[in-house]
């Protein structure tokens, strides 16, 4: 019976990594600097994609409004927090920013706008269906489209903006 689970067991990492090749190359074909890998610190402007990492394996994104970070937490509450609060009980030490090639944050007016009239309001939160990376997007074009991974919110802001993004750490 062992054998059986050995096969499903590699089929499994097989697909993880599958999925994790693809998702690297969607990334290289809309990301100049990876969260991380900037050294430029960029001063963050309202209406601004920030993100940090979590654990290791996850990258966590909101809008920047007033010194504060927009974000739709695990519990489905959308909320403004402090930089030190975004960056609590998560690994990463810092915040990035999504710039253009120039360093200039990419901002929509209307994504400051948006992120404060959903400010303290609910949506149900799922991590496939309905997770912060589909509330930036939301934020930054009004658009309820499927964002499932931060490759894809990357994707579509590359698309938005017409540049690759990168991520600079943000000054605060």
């Amino acid at each position: 019976m062992p054998v059986p689970l050995i096969w499903l067991g590699a089929g499994a990492l097989a697909l993880l990594a599958t999925t994790k090749h693809s998702n690297d190359k969607v990334l290289k074909a809309s990301v100049d600097i990876m969260p991380g890998k900037g050294s430029n610190k960029v001063e963050p402007l309202n209406g601004a994609v920030v993100c940090c990492g979590v654990f290791g394996w996850f990258i966590h994104t909101g809008i920047w409004l007033d010194g504060n970070i927009v974000e739709l937490q695990g519990n489905g509450l959308i909320r403004g927090i402090s930089p030190n609060r975004f960056l609590q009980e998560r690994s990463g030490g810092n915040i990035y920013i999504a710039c253009d090639t120039n360093d200039q944050p990419l901002i929509q007016k209307q994504a400051e706008i948006r992120a404060a009239a959903k400010l303290f309001s609910y949506s149900e939160y799922d991590l496939i269906d309905n997770n912060c990376h589909k509330f930036v997007w939301h934020c930054l074009t009004g658009d309820d489209r499927k964002i499932t991974r931060f490759s894809d919110l990357n994707q579509n802001m590359a698309k938005c903006f017409s540049t690759s993004v990168a991520w600079q750490p943000i000054i605060y």
